[in-house]
């Protein structure tokens, strides 16, 4: 048998940018990221692709037809395909609250529609072949829970605009369950969003490093899967949580993130508190990456889904001492290769 050649392998760009800054790190080049992706080897395999964050230093939101192919030349050059792609929904990066006001709604609506307008032309050029846009609700879980009800439906108003945006371009949006996101801080308000959305090309962004924090209802304590007494080293009450909770949330799911988590939370720069993506060698992580992987990547019945062409791996807020050594990447993508071995499959 051939050896599995699906899902391709990403790499992801934010981490050069996300948590860094003025009050952090500075950000990393994204042509230093580029080379760090594409020199990474095992045994011969490398990564497929990577996945952008629509951001200056990287690449702006605004970018021109000629930024653009410049973008694909870097990725192409170098052996590449670019993925999914981040919108800058936020308002420090010109975007606004899903649930805010008419000008705070109509900035998020805005940065949408340019990073599908983006995709679009990506894949159009060729360098694109899959991969989602990712969006959250820009807002925090606190301002969220004055008013669920209202606010749920005044997020999902604004997500269907965008999915409207969206479906213009031919792209499809992914909301990303982090803790730090109200109306998508918990499990079943990630879902209650989602449902109320009601359009077709809207689904769930999996991210293993956040989705933990879901077991354990961290900003949504009524949410909460694991008993309060649980502990780490008993497998098999994770596991059975893990079923839970990704038999509910697997059959939204568009895009996955392989990531590993030590159970707490952590932010750097301007980002919020989320779920700690570690090292995939830390030894404080408490998932089995590649066995925990499968609960995303088979269905019910242990069969493989095929849902995702590409999975990337997602490291936010590492330090940059760790980021610029070529054997993190290395060690990243040996485990990457270890889930495509036991979940993938070959076309």
């Amino acid at each position: 048998m051939p050896e599995n050649n699906y899902p391709k392998l990403h790499n992801a760009s934010w981490p050069g940018v996300v948590g860094k800054g003025p009050d952090s790190e500075p950000p990393i080049p994204l042509d230093t990221l580029l080379d760090l992706t594409a020199n990474a080897e095992v045994d011969g395999k490398r990564f497929d692709g990577i996945d952008l964050f629509l951001f200056d230093p990287h690449m702006s939101i605004d970018a021109s037809e000629d930024e653009i192919k410049i973008m694909v030349d870097k990725a192409a050059s170098r052996n590449l395909e670019i993925g999914s792609l981040v919108a800058p929904v936020w308002e420090p990066t010109g975007g606004g609250s899903a649930m805010g006001t008419k000008a705070e709604r109509d900035r998020f609506l805005t940065q949408v529609k340019k990073s599908c307008r983006i995709g679009k032309r990506l894949r159009d050029l060729g360098i694109r072949p899959n991969g989602i846009v990712r969006i959250d609700s820009s807002v925090n879980p606190e301002s969220w829970a004055k008013d669920p009800v209202a606010n749920t439906k005044l997020i999902a108003e604004t997500f269907r605009e965008a999915c409207d945006i969206a479906a213009d371009f031919g792209e499809s949006l992914a909301a990303e369950g982090e803790i730090c996101w109200g109306g998508m801080h918990g499990w079943k308000s990630m879902i209650n969003t989602l449902e109320a959305v009601d359009r077709p090309n809207i689904g769930f962004q999996a991210d293993m490093a956040h989705t933990l924090l879901y077991l354990l209802g961290y900003n949504k304590p009524d949410e909460r899967i694991l008993p309060t007494n649980f502990e780490w080293s008993d497998r098999e009450v994770l596991k059975e949580g893990l079923k839970t909770l990704t038999a509910a949330l697997r059959p939204w799911t568009i895009d996955f993130h392989v990531a590993q988590n030590d159970g707490t939370v952590f932010g750097a720069g301007s980002h919020d508190k989320t779920g700690r993506h570690c090292l995939a060698s830390d030894p404080n992580g408490k998932l089995n990456i590649a066995e925990d992987a499968g609960y995303w990547l088979r269905d019910e019945n242990g069969e493989i889904t095929k849902k995702f062409k590409h999975i990337c791996w997602d490291g936010c807020m590492f330090p940059n001492e760790v980021m610029l050594k070529p054997q993190t990447w290395n060690d990243i993508l040996a485990e990457m290769i270890k889930v495509r071995q036991l979940h993938g499959w070959y076309a």
